[in-house]
């Protein structure tokens, strides 16, 4: 809720300040321009929930998103073969680093921060004399360019709402199998009434534009995906159990190793979609992908929308909503402050600025609540 307020409050601010900023078409671009670092925040989250940070992200995205050009333009490759080969290298490369951290007992900010510089190298190999490829004419602008308006757009929130029912329904009953009170009210009616409403709103606004852009179905697709899993799974309990006490997880027989070499992989190829869909809206990649040699201000960003989300830099602690409040939270800052004319060193302040009070919220709720950082 805190998130939620300071999300209207900030909508609030910048619709006072710009008569731009509501109108169907500016919020639009604000959902496009989150997109990217929503994709890489719902990655990183699940590294975080095992205690552990992954600075590689964004040379992941980088490298995988250069290596998937170098096989378009240079040898041929057609798209659907081209795009999930770059996705299942940054998944491999994010499970290589949960190996090492493993295996040795290094530090994970420090394996995957030698590892993010590793690639950029890796990245300017791949590129050629001109230090970019153009992906104009290669299929890859229809990812960015397509959008589903009218009766389609309505069509996709009926689907998306029946599945949200099946799964509300799925988690109800196995509830009630297991014996335990559900409140029909409060589990099954406010949440799908307040995601329909919600998701009809959104539809509204983005068929009074161009309609639902395809990156922004991705990443809510994204979203119910990863919602499934560390709601619904054994697999996102052990995720949870490892990060509020890894020993207490070993000791109850979850393979804590295998448990933090899924979760690098996992963050490893969501950093590969979010930099096809990057090389998709701009049309080529060079040395700017991936924000630059260290990440630029694209890891910083992805790291703070994770942790101005909700989830906890100490592990244990966090939800799938969390991803799309603090993109939300970074697009809507950037948005507002360039409709307003504001310098880009101001945007980079005030960004700063909210990361170190998330986690100063996050470091009070630790106190609080009693939950410890092992």
């Amino acid at each position: 809720m805190p998130v939620v307020i300071a999300l209207v409050a900030l909508w609030a601010f910048f619709a006072i300040q710009s008569d731009i900023f509501l109108t169907p078409r500016n919020l639009s671009n604000l959902l496009q321009q989150s997109t990217v670092i929503g994709v890489m925040a719902l990655g990183l989250m699940f590294v975080l929930l095992v205690k552990e940070i992954d600075l590689s992200i964004a040379a992941i995205h980088g490298v995988t998103a250069v290596f998937s050009a170098k096989l378009i333009v240079d040898y041929g490759f057609p798209l659907w073969l081209a795009l999930p080969i770059a996705i299942l290298i940054g998944a491999a490369i994010g499970s290589c680093s949960a190996r090492w951290v493993n295996w040795v007992g290094v530090p994970s900010f420090v394996v995957t921060l030698g590892l993010g510089l590793a690639l950029n190298g890796i990245q300017l190999l791949l590129l050629p004399a001109t230090a970019r490829y153009g992906l104009l004419g290669t299929g890859m602008e229809y990812i960015a360019q397509t959008t589903i308006s009218g009766a389609s757009a309505w069509l996709t929130w009926a689907v998306g709402l029946a599945l949200l029912a099946g799964l509300i329904f799925s988690g109800v009953s196995r509830r009630r199998r297991a014996g335990l009170e559900v409140s029909t009210l409060h589990s099954v009616v406010l949440p799908l009434v307040g995601a329909g409403v919600l998701a009809a709103i959104v539809v509204l606004v983005l068929n009074a534009s161009q309609g639902i852009p395809l990156p922004v179905l991705i990443f809510v697709i994204l979203l119910g995906v990863g919602g499934y899993v560390l709601n619904e799974t054994q697999f996102g309990l052990f995720l949870y159990a490892v990060g509020n006490n890894d020993e207490a997880a070993r000791r109850a027989g979850i393979k804590v190793p295998l448990i933090r070499m899924a979760a690098f992989a996992i963050a490893g190829g969501v950093a590969a979609i979010a930099g096809i869909i990057a090389s998709s809206r701009t049309l080529g990649v060079g040395v700017f992908s991936g924000g630059g040699v260290g990440g630029g201000t694209l890891l910083l960003e992805s790291i703070a929308a994770a942790v101005i989300g909700g989830v906890s830099l100490f592990g244990g602690r966090g939800s799938i909503h969390a991803a799309l409040l603090g993109a939300l939270v970074i697009g809507t800052v950037q948005n507002g402050l360039n409709l307003m004319g504001v310098e880009n060193e101001v945007r980079l302040i005030v960004t700063g600025l909210l990361l170190v009070l998330a986690v100063s919220i996050d470091k009070i709720i630790e106190k609080l609540t009693g939950q410890q950082s092992f």
